[in-house]
């Protein structure tokens, strides 16, 4: 692993591959950090010619903490955005931000452009990446996410007190506890869903890393407060690929297949069985989408 200084922030970040490969760029998703990329999804696509960089977005991991910045509560984002209030000018950044990060990693790095894929929230930092700084991006990767439009049906009201549960104690384990509870209301079906152990493991492994409860606080105001972007996507010219899982109880899959039905061109795959999560044994399920769509999109040379 590895710092640089993009957009006036320290990014971590780790790269897997030749450098002289094509980039293609990974974006995680909310509160996640860079360690959650399966080691087999990575090596899948740096075997089939890519430069793989994954890194950890602004406020999570070891990249820069926006510490002693406090957004207005959700409750309160959600009551100002309903009145009309320039909520978005009140909290510590925008997904908009966010966005800028990747496409400055991707110049820093000496990348021209790079094939960028996101996952949940990394999918709606993606889709902005490509609206508002087109030059960085080959190809267009939004997976597991929504475009934005309040309109669509996102979470069951089970999966949405899943990802805000909060441990009593605030410990590795606990938190684990809750990502083992959460992983069973909205990740894969058990056929191929992640054990327990292993959810716990990386869980644990996560929070000794870094733990930031702020950091995940001001992330979610970043989501919440950014202004929608669904009726700027009719305007891309970028090969868009885009996938979601049947399962996905988190962002349902109709939110997927808005994002296609309002990228020109964009394909998309509904995958059986596949939740809110990346378990080893849904990885070559997706290299199997992936590499043809990067194949048929190939640079001309090194970019």
């Amino acid at each position: 692993m590895a710092r640089i200084r993009a957009n006036g922030i320290e990014i971590e970040y780790e790269e897997t591959g030749s450098p002289n490969d094509p980039m293609m760029l990974l974006v995680m998703g909310f509160s996640g950090q860079m360690t959650a990329w399966p080691e087999s999804f990575k090596r899948g696509l740096a075997d089939a010619g890519r430069r793989v960089v994954v890194f950890d977005n602004r406020d999570i991991g070891l990249t820069t903490e926006f510490a002693g910045r406090t957004p207005p509560s959700p409750r309160d984002i959600v009551k100002g955005i309903a009145e009309g209030a320039p909520v978005h000018e009140q909290v510590p950044y925008l997904l908009n931000d966010m966005a800028a990060d990747a496409a400055a990693l991707i110049g820093e790095l000496g990348a021209d452009k790079a094939d960028i894929l996101g996952v949940s929230m990394g999918g709606m930092i993606v889709q902005l990446m490509a609206l508002n700084h087109p030059e960085r991006v080959r190809t267009l990767m939004p997976v597991m996410t929504t475009s934005g439009d309040p309109s669509v049906p996102m979470s069951t009201p089970e999966a949405a007190a899943a990802l805000t549960a909060v441990p009593e104690n605030r410990t590795a384990e606990a938190i684990a506890e809750l990502a083992v509870k959460g992983r069973a209301v909205y990740g894969s079906h058990p056929d191929v869903r992640g054990s327990d152990d292993d959810i716990r493991a990386a869980s644990v492994a996560a929070t000794n890393r870094s733990d930031r409860p702020h950091g995940v606080a001001r992330q979610y105001a970043a989501i919440l407060a950014q202004p929608r972007w669904h009726d700027r996507l009719a305007s891309l010219n970028v090969p868009t690929l885009v996938l979601h899982g049947a399962a996905d109880t988190l962002i349902q899959p109709a939110a997927g297949e808005d994002i296609a039905r309002r990228v020109p061109g964009a394909e998309i795959e509904i995958i059986d069985k596949w939740g809110h999560d990346l378990p080893e044994k849904m990885v070559p399920v997706l290299l199997d989408r992936i590499v043809p769509f990067l194949g048929r999109n190939a640079p001309a040379g090194p970019a």
